[in-house]
């Protein structure tokens, strides 16, 4: 095995391991959410369990229709002029997520937007998770956990990567133990 390929799988391991920290819940948000924005299936199909989840997925369709706009605007410095254009629409679909009451911290929505569009947003992602978890439509203990939740470090980082995440969960059917056999 050469050292990238190592490298590739250490990478990836590390990445399981984040994702498996989460909570259930937030597990099966961002699978779901990475199904409708990565348009990997159809999320009413695989994630519905009720009317009223299948009405949350056709409104988090609605906003993830924004991506592709998002993805190509992302700034590649620090530039003033190209900030507006991409961070509103970022800090938008954000709060969307951050209102679903299932992503809980800087870490997960990190895991699920590196995903959803790109290394490159790294930068920008804690000034657009402040802002969304700083908005009046949460309620202001659920606010005060969120922006609790970003480190000093993820805050004040002086550099990121710029390597592209390796690990994208999927929906997993169930194994019937007894006919595994």
């Amino acid at each position: 095995m050469t050292g990238g390929r190592l490298s590739d799988g250490v990478v990836t391991l590390a990445e399981m391991r984040e994702f498996a920290s989460f909570p259930a819940a937030t597990q099966r948000y961002i699978r779901r959410s990475l199904d409708i924005g990565l348009q990997r299936s159809d999320a009413t199909e695989v994630w519905s369990r009720d009317l009223v989840e299948e009405a949350s997925i056709r409104a988090q369709a609605r906003i993830y229709g924004r991506l592709d706009e998002i993805k190509m605007l992302v700034p590649d410095d620090s530039g003033l002029d190209q900030v507006e254009p991409f961070m509103t629409p970022l800090v938008v679909v954000s709060a969307f997520d951050l209102g679903q009451n299932r992503i809980n911290s800087f870490q997960a929505y990190r895991f699920l937007y590196e995903r959803l569009i790109g290394a490159g947003s790294r930068p920008w992602l804690p000034g657009a998770f402040c802002a969304a978890a700083s908005l009046p439509h949460l309620h202001p203990e659920r606010r005060r956990a969120l922006l609790q939740s970003i480190s000093e470090a993820a805050a004040t980082a002086a550099g990121w990567s710029s390597r592209e995440p390796t690990f994208y969960p999927e929906w997993v059917e169930k194994v019937d133990m007894s006919k595994a056999n």
